[in-house]
């Protein structure tokens, strides 16, 4: 199943996103710049959380589904600049978005948000799980204004990244922690609520770095790839095996990446963990969305999309009309291959 083409060219969601995030993806939702506005087909609406929700493509997505008529809780590890984005989105006429804190890595936090979302909305209806880390640091301070980048293309840019970004192993235990276990975390907290709402959502946002191309290891390829059979526990085995090779300087003889590796095995294994959620919960839409190469802090500025336009590929997939895909991946709003 493909997602549904964007409609008439419109200027519904404000900013540079423009037609790409048409009305008829909204789901019922009239954005609030049409006539007969209306929050959703039941006049009920609905409620979306938004993990790293204070900047970037997380900031974006807050705001194209606040545009919709939904719900929008921001979550942010730091409680200023949490508050400081609703602020922004309320300065721009969307006071449907409250904020509350979460350490994602925080076990008993997320539990907190679920407390929280039951006790003033009594269900959640999207999720999308957009707070990670990338793992890596550079050598050195720079600016990407600076003259020497500003004639490289795309693959220089990535080419220069991989040159110089070094993994210590601190980072590489911090990012599985995050990326994998974090997002784990936020899910079983929310989970009831999901499933008390009508078809919830989960989007959890991935990468192209994420595909299992990036692992040499055929074995350990094949296993991530066999949803029928792949358990949550060996996950855990095969993220642990990861780490013990990375500790030893045995990632290239084990046929782990050896560039971004943490990042590419944390994604990895969230679109596999996300693909068990979809079989084991067919009442829910459970889904992996890579938002393409976008200009944030994490990318050093370095991509190609815009966090608007990063964003709208992800909100897409959380707006996709009931009954479609679950348990798929979407590279830039269009399904494609885990491999």
């Amino acid at each position: 199943v493909k997602i549904a083409r964007s409609g008439p060219s419109t200027s519904a969601i404000t900013g540079a996103v423009g037609a790409r995030c048409a009305p008829d993806l909204m789901e019922g939702a009239i954005l609030p710049s049409l006539p007969n506005t209306r929050i959703s087909s039941t006049g009920v609406a609905r409620v979306a959380v938004v993990t790293g929700g204070n900047k970037g493509i997380g900031f974006e997505v807050c705001r194209q589904l606040a545009s919709g008529g939904i719900t929008v809780v921001l979550t942010a590890q730091d409680e200023t600049r949490g508050g400081e984005a609703v602020e922004r989105l309320k300065a721009l006429g969307l006071s449907g978005v409250v904020f509350h804190r979460l350490e994602i890595t925080d076990a008993s936090g997320a539990a907190a948000l679920a407390g929280f979302l039951k006790a003033r909305f009594g269900k959640l209806n999207i999720l999308v799980n957009n707070a990670a880390v990338c793992g890596v640091e550079y050598g050195q301070e720079f600016d990407i204004n600076e003259e020497k980048f500003a004639g490289l293309d795309f693959h220089q840019r990535v080419e220069w990244m991989l040159k110089n970004a070094r993994e210590p192993i601190d980072s590489a235990k911090n990012t599985v922690q995050t990326n994998y276990y974090g997002t784990k975390h936020v899910i079983e907290a929310l989970l009831p609520l999901l499933q008390a709402s009508s078809e919830g959502r989960i989007v959890n946002v991935s990468s192209n770095y994420g595909l299992l191309r990036h692992i040499g290891n055929e074995e350990v390829r094949q296993e991530l790839n066999d949803v029928d059979n792949l358990t949550q526990g060996r996950l855990d085995e095969l993220l642990e095996k990861f780490i013990k090779d990375f500790e030893a300087g045995s990632l290239e003889m084990h046929g782990w990446p050896t560039k971004f590796s943490a990042y590419k095995v944390s994604k990895a294994a969230m679109n596999a963990y996300s693909r068990i959620l979809a079989r084991r919960h067919p009442e829910l839409r459970v889904n992996c969305a890579h938002p393409g190469f976008v200009k944030t802090d994490m990318s050093m500025g370095f991509g190609v999309l815009t966090p608007e336009e990063g964003a709208c590929n992800l909100a897409k997939v959380a707006l996709l009309p009931g009954g479609g895909p679950t348990g798929a991946y979407f590279a830039q709003g269009e399904e494609a291959p885990f491999v």
